[in-house]
């Protein structure tokens, strides 16, 4: 049901606006109905963990004003402490150091698993549904923790100890889960590799982070295609001499090669140790774990995230963002390889004693019910998926949901992109029946969990917003022109946080330095996001999208550097840029403009394209690979040489009117050329 702008919240309203918008970003113009308002979902006898729009602003405003009463207070209360923190907080974004909860002693992994298996241990801590409808495994807390000590006394006897670092290349399956949670419980950090990385990559990553113990499976299925999980392993061990075991676990039965003395079975090493290991008590700064993304020049970021504050936050997002309770099941169809999976697959539900679904298939497979199926069939009560599955699957229509009692639903999550507002009143209306609540979350790696989002049953929502932001989020809207904060609303820039906040990331992994030039590049103390976005004149926050050479597909971040390296690894290839583009499925496209050498007359066009997606598919992963290729013999260039990528995103965007300054261009034939060959494709 919608709301006339008119009837809802004071704490949007009583903001001072500010008409004129910054022209880089200005949504005014945009498909985006910044006067639908629909009320918050109210559900007969149930009570939201926030429940009124009143209470989210008297939490929020504490949470900014007293932050170290506010967090203190939730982190007692929420987490297991072996010894109490004596410090809140210390430090900020002036000076790049900040710590939370200082000499805290705590273990993730007693947090997620012990004190569960302690008090409920017959409870379902992990449901797992692989590729075929039918793979299903039910692990309860009491399975849980026998199997995470068993991985744990294995990583010990290997040699792993507190502060190492262990790689994890492997379909999301319970064993990842296992691996994840055994790393934390004997304070080994740990570095989770997306399973759709190419060997390459992931020998870069096991490189930066020095482990010398590796953990992967036999292979995996995704859509009935085997993966080749532990071949690419093998391959990426060939770089990576100083790793000393490479750790296997069997999950679909594929005949691989097993390194002699290197690699070992962990259904054999499992079966010969004890079920029991002791925690090791970590400081509340000790890193947790390492999650490499997409960094501007090419070369992956590992992104450092502690124990304490991580844990705080993460609980906090489940808990109010999708109103966990006692008995819920979370519904969560990441992949372990993201942050969306650390976060809201293994950590946040986890903390919140819930059930949480391990999804290992595709959302149309073997059908386009698949998801509606495991929603009916396991009693989900909070469903989060990325604005790419959605928009798949309403090009199937409502017919695929209508035999399916979906009434356990409370929350509905969209993550990775901004929602289209089409596919937000899909969600409502047809999957939600309009009873559920619908939270467009925004978010990144950088920031551990939820920064922007609705509140279920509090916040009034506008289809295609992420509306305001999370407890400790103090938000900031810098003039990319000027530079200068823009106050009030009706605003668009870059978007800043002006504080620190428990779940942010507190360094580059053997790369501090990078720190300030990545994230702290205005001349205000602020984090940058990296992303654009529109405050409208009612104080909600629509993201506009990256501003820098980062292309978000499908949810996933990747950087255009990354995939021009790969392209120009190709011997007749003379240059490339890579740009992305609107894709009315995965949020963004990859468009890549080439040049080539003199010397490939004789070949093929299709063949030529096949050895450039052939390129990107070894260097970075098949899900990489681009949608567009055009071959070209010239790319639009400054005098000074620099490509002008901002001219391609535009014409791989079909913006051909609107290209902006053109004037710095050497060849602006090239340009003329270039809008001929795109509209020919």
């Amino acid at each position: 049901m919608e709301l006339s702008s008119s009837k809802f919240s004071r704490f949007a309203l009583n903001r001072n606006p500010k008409e004129e918008a910054s022209p880089v970003f200005d949504m005014s113009n945009s498909s985006y109905d910044v006067d639908s308002i629909y009320n918050p979902v109210s559900i007969p006898g149930h009570e939201f963990n926030v429940s009124s729009f009143d209470q989210y602003e008297k939490m929020y405003l504490e949470s900014i004003n007293n932050p170290d009463e506010f967090w203190g207070k939730l982190a007692t209360s929420s987490l297991h402490w072996i010894s109490p923190f004596t410090k809140v907080s210390e430090g900020n974004f002036s000076d790049k150091n900040y710590a939370w909860f200082l000499n805290g002693k705590l273990n993730a992994c007693y947090n997620c698993v012990d004190r569960w298996a302690e008090t409920k241990p017959d409870a379902l801590a992990i449901i797992y549904e692989g590729d075929e409808p039918d793979d299903q495994r039910k692990v309860t807390f009491k399975e849980l923790k026998i199997n995470v000590c068993k991985v744990a006394n294995v990583l010990k006897m290997k040699g792993v100890k507190k502060g190492d670092c262990v790689t994890i290349y492997m379909p999301t399956i319970p064993e990842l889960a296992y691996s994840v949670l055994a790393c934390a419980r004997i304070g080994a950090v740990h570095s989770v590799v997306f399973g759709g990385f190419s060997a390459t990559s992931v020998a870069e990553r096991i490189h930066d982070s020095h482990s010398t113990i590796v953990l992967t499976a036999d292979g995996g299925l995704r859509a009935g295609k085997h993966i080749k999980t532990k071949d690419i392993m093998d391959d990426a061990l060939t770089r990576c001499s100083f790793v000393k075991h490479c750790l296997v676990f069997k999950n679909i039965g594929s005949d691989v090669n097993m390194e002699y003395e290197r690699d070992i079975w962990m259904h054999d090493a499992m079966d010969s140790v004890r079920p029991y290991c002791p925690v090791e008590t970590m400081d509340s700064e000790d890193t947790l774990f390492i999650l490499y993304t997409s960094g501007s020049t090419g070369k992956p970021k590992g992104l450092a995230h502690t124990t304490g504050g991580y844990l705080v936050y993460s609980y906090a997002t489940v808990k109010y963002i999708f109103d966990a309770h006692e008995g819920d099941v979370f519904g969560c169809m990441a992949d372990v390889g993201w942050i969306t999976g650390h976060t809201y697959v293994v950590y946040g539900p986890l903390l919140n004693g819930l059930t949480t679904v391990m999804f290992g298939s595709l959302p149309n497979y073997p059908g386009p019910d698949r998801y509606w199926k495991i929603v009916k069939e396991h009693k989900v009560a909070q469903f989060y998926t990325a604005p790419t599955a959605i928009r798949s699957l309403m090009k199937y229509g409502d017919a695929p949901l209508k035999e399916y009692d979906l009434s356990t639903l409370r929350v509905l999550g969209s993550v990775g992109e901004p929602i289209n507002p089409e596919a937000w009143k899909w969600y409502h209306n047809v999957v939600g029946q309009g009873k559920v609540s619908v939270v467009d979350t925004y978010w990144q790696t950088e920031t551990g969990g939820i920064i922007v989002s609705p509140m279920p049953g509090a916040t009034f929502t506008k289809p295609g917003s992420a509306t305001y932001p999370f407890f400790g989020i103090e938000l900031g809207i810098v003039d990319s022109a000027s530079g200068e904060e823009l106050e009030g609303n009706s605003v668009s820039g870059l978007l800043c946080i002006k504080k620190p906040w428990p779940g942010i990331f507190r360094t580059i992994h053997r790369d501090h330095g990078r720190l300030n030039s990545t994230y702290f590049p205005t001349k205000y103390p602020y984090y940058f996001t990296g992303d654009g976005a529109f405050k409208d004149k009612h104080g909600y926050i629509w993201i506009s999208g990256r501003v820098d050479d980062t292309i978000n597909v499908s949810g996933h971040r990747l950087c255009s550097a990354e995939i021009e390296h790969a392209l120009v690894q190709v011997d007749i290839v003379a240059e490339a840029a890579v740009v992305g583009y609107p894709h009315p499925i995965k949020g963004q496209g990859i468009f890549c403009f080439v040049t080539l050498k003199d010397s490939t007359k004789a070949l093929q066009k299709e063949e030529i394209i096949g050895r450039l997606k052939m390129s990107i598919r070894h260097f970075v992963g098949p899900f990489a690979t681009p949608d567009v290729v055009l071959i070209t013999p010239n790319l639009p260039k400054t005098r000074s040489g620099k490509i002008m990528r901002r001219i391609l995103r535009r014409l791989a965007s079909r913006n051909f009117e609107d290209l902006g300054d053109t004037s710095t261009l050497a060849n602006p034939d090239s340009v003329k050329q270039l809008i001929d060959e795109v509209k020919l494709l």
